[in-house]
């Protein structure tokens, strides 16, 4: 299949926009007057998981935070940035982190090979994977593997998010915030819910509870 030229792209966004004003001619008006989106989503940079079109929710509705595997790294100071404003700014009410099955992030964690600069990311993974090592090696199918996998790291990520200051700072103040964990699957376009969701400090280990 032909891939589009920068040129194209730009065609297509004319296009695009004037669907957008024939079918609605104060859609952009609405979206740059103001931005309340109720939900923040951290998901992986995969090209084929487009969060709005997933969950139905159009431009402005959803704010987005996206990376290699869907990391939240107490390090990554972008991360931490993007679920600041969201919290503090625009109140959001859920945060959702969701992975992928399949994800070639983790299917590389899950492997020995040298990847180059990628491996000190990854190196994030390889840790959920330190620690279910037995559970993860027990399953005889690769793809299996690869897959409980990203179900456990979508699961220590929403601890990551939950230990953020940021995070209980907002429930100490009583800010209503959820923090779910979800899986997409490229086969089919379904969303599976972890049910690991987190809404108080009392759900955190005492040794990452921060207290004022």
């Amino acid at each position: 299949m032909k891939k589009p030229t920068p040129q194209e792209l730009f065609e297509r966004n004319k296009e695009w926009s004037m669907n957008k004003l024939t079918a609605d001619s104060e859609f952009f008006s609405r979206l740059s007057d103001i931005q309340e989106p109720n939900y923040l989503w951290v998901g992986c940079a995969d090209s084929r998981v487009p969060a709005n079109e997933i969950v139905g929710l159009e431009p402005g509705e959803l704010f987005v935070h996206r990376n290699v595997a869907n990391i939240v790294p107490h390090s990554d100071a972008n991360c931490l940035a993007v679920i600041q404003y969201a919290v503090e700014v625009l109140k959001v009410e859920h945060i959702i982190v969701t992975g992928h099955y399949n994800c070639g992030g983790v299917r590389a964690a899950l492997g020995d090979q040298d990847h180059g600069q990628i491996d000190n990311w990854l190196a994030h993974i390889k840790d959920v994977l330190r620690d279910h090592y037995d559970e993860v090696t027990s399953i005889e199918d690769e793809n299996d593997q690869v897959n409980r996998l990203v179900e456990l790291n979508v699961i220590q990520q929403v601890r990551n998010v939950a230990k953020t200051s940021i995070v209980q700072n907002a429930w100490r103040k009583g800010q209503e915030l959820t923090i779910h964990g979800w899986v997409y699957s490229l086969h089919d376009g379904i969303l599976k819910d972890l049910e690991v969701d987190m809404n108080s400090i009392d759900q955190i280990h005492k040794a990452y509870q921060i207290n004022q």
